[in-house]
């Protein structure tokens, strides 16, 4: 494909957006009572708080847009985009509300962002097959940051200097996953930290969410929230938990104790590739044993459930020293479950864990490229917010279509949200003029007559 013409840019017409699809989303948001949740939970005080609705939906649309700063923000500012949205900002504006923020109005935000998702499963199929089966995926990331102005960074997990961010999640077989929780945390806090209150706060969105009573609900887990709090809410909560054990003295001493005729040999449909023994995986062990994990803390403290074990050869086995002399020839995967699956079934269960990786590639993509503030409270109002704007653009795609509700932010924001368009006012009516033949006309057009139907809220 070659230029046919030399072009010359001239910046003159007022009635152009660059995001045709945006107003769709928006209308969405105001169906879903975004402006009445905000006005009703949100009291940061001052001048900064001012007008606090309008300040935080025109954040949450820069975001959508594709905003990952706030100097970002400005992208709204262009062209038609007054004639479509009333009360856009500039950013120096909004950077002002964020740092008027303190812990308890970001908890506040929280409990826009939680009220907000049992709303939008109303009026759209993000939680589809919630009925049956759902999980619950807890993780953390380190967002890393540079030099000495970032308030709470430091040396983490991860040896990086940043700031952490810690998620909940949502998902079933039949709907990608939607964000339940989120906590903004100092960089060098434990992982495991405050897990156990996220993730009964995800559960009770859940149960709100979700209109008949859900099916089965797993809390999954990698080893960093191997801890008797965390398996402590998931019951409390009225869901099973499968979390990556610790290699510990105790879990060692029970693989070593499984017979050799205990183990069950799985092929993958599909190899997976080991980054510890860098080759791909084509084929494991599977077996598992009864096991009490916490048996170091007071006998309330104890839980007996099911110790699933996948193991996998090694080729060098003299190598291994991570795992304790008991067991060299092979590198071994404990997991502990009180789910009911079969045992194959709730190992490849547990792998699927590794959805929550793709969210979080998916908001350091987005809004989380960056900690945009100096101020900790500021950052993390803004990891409130994205989490937000991933739920309306998630809930929006699957309006639009089951593919698209699937795929990537940065698909949908490139098929639905940045699709130029023209402002017209025709015979009384204004009409948005968007290009001819656009491959994803259909999804858009779905959108959008979803979005400007009639709300079908309930009270949440």
């Amino acid at each position: 494909m070659r230029v046919c013409h030399t072009l010359e840019p001239v910046f003159d017409d007022p009635n152009l957006i660059a995001f045709g699809g945006l107003p769709a989303v928006m209308t969405l948001a105001e169906q879903a009572g975004l402006h009445d949740l905000v006005d009703d939970h949100v009291t940061v005080p001052g001048t900064a708080g001012a007008n606090a609705s309008v300040k935080v939906t025109a954040i949450i649309a820069g975001m959508i847009a594709g905003a990952d700063s706030i100097s970002d923000l400005d992208v709204l500012r262009h062209g038609g985009m007054g004639r479509v949205f009333t009360g856009l900002r500039a950013s120096t504006t909004l950077g002002t509300h964020l740092r008027g923020y303190r812990f308890g109005h970001v908890r506040q935000l929280d409990a826009v962002a939680s009220r907000l998702l049992v709303r939008l499963a109303q009026v759209s199929p993000i939680l589809a097959g919630a009925d049956r089966l759902v999980y619950v995926d807890v993780d953390d990331t380190v967002r890393e940051t540079h030099g000495y102005r970032k308030q709470g960074a430091a040396y983490g997990y991860s040896r990086v200097k940043g700031l952490n961010a810690q998620l909940a999640i949502v998902s079933t077989p039949l709907s990608a996953p939607v964000i339940a929780a989120t906590r903004f945390r100092k960089g060098n806090i434990d992982s495991g930290h405050g897990a156990a209150r996220l993730i009964g706060d995800s559960l009770a969105t859940l149960r709100r969410a979700v209109p008949t009573t859900p099916g089965l609900v797993v809390v999954r887990a990698d080893s960093a929230y191997f801890r008797h709090d965390v398996v402590a809410a998931a019951t409390a909560g009225g869901a099973r938990f499968s979390v990556t054990a610790r290699m510990n003295k105790a879990v060692v001493r029970a693989i070593a104790g499984i017979d050799e005729a205990a183990w069950t040999t799985i092929r993958y449909r599909d190899a997976i590739y080991d980054g510890v023994e860098q080759r791909w995986i084509s084929e494991a062990e599977v077996a598992e044993v009864p096991f009490t994990a916490f048996t170091s803390h007071r006998q309330a403290h104890h839980v007996t459930a099911r110790l699933i074990v996948r193991r996998v050869k090694r080729l060098n086995p003299h190598t291994a020293k991570t795992q304790g002399e008991l067991l060299p020839g092979y590198r071994y995967h404990p997991i502990f479950t009180n789910t009911t699956l079969a045992m194959v079934q709730a190992e490849a269960a547990h792998r699927d864990h590794a959805i929550i990786e793709a969210v979080i590639a998916d908001l350091k993509d987005g809004p989380l490229a960056h900690a945009p503030s100096g101020k900790f409270t500021a950052n993390a109002a803004w990891l409130a917010l994205a989490s937000i704007a991933f739920n309306l653009t998630r809930a929006a795609a699957r309006l639009a279509s089951a593919t698209l509700g699937r795929a990537r932010t940065a698909t949908v924001r490139r098929t639905l949200i940045q699709v130029a368009g023209r402002i017209a006012n025709q015979a009384r009516r204004w009409r948005l003029h968007l290009p001819a033949h656009w491959p994803w006309q259909d999804e858009l057009d779905t959108l959008y007559t979803a979005a400007l139907g009639p709300p079908a809220l309930t009270a949440s």
